[in-house]
């Protein structure tokens, strides 16, 4: 799953994410909105972040930050995170002041 353009792998938290799991609409799409506002709704599982409140931006950051940053391996991100909205690169990303990847040898 992502949020703010960061994927997750929710993996070990199978219990929450996994097949007929509560929060299995999340996984598999950028659900910054729906984290944001604590929704299910599927109108929530989307990026796009506007017209959230002040709180509710604020939650975001901290669950952001406070859980899926401290108990989740960050996999990859978005192209929204890496790309502009016309598809050119985003001169403004630098991998170098990303959340960190923690990658796991499958082999």
């Amino acid at each position: 799953m992502a949020i703010k353009g960061v994927v997750f792998d929710v993996t070990k938290g199978k219990e929450f994410y996994g097949r007929d799991a509560p929060y299995n609409a999340l996984v598999g799409k950028d659900c910054t909105r729906a984290v944001a506002k604590m929704s299910l709704d599927p109108a929530d599982l989307t990026s796009d972040t506007t017209g959230l409140s002040e709180d509710q931006l604020e939650s975001l950051e901290s669950v952001f930050e406070g859980t899926y940053k401290t108990k989740y391996p960050i996999v990859g991100y978005t192209a929204s995170r890496i790309l502009t909205e016309d598809g050119s690169p985003n001169k403004d990303f630098r991998p170098e002041d990303q959340p960190l990847f923690q990658s796991k040898d499958e082999f």
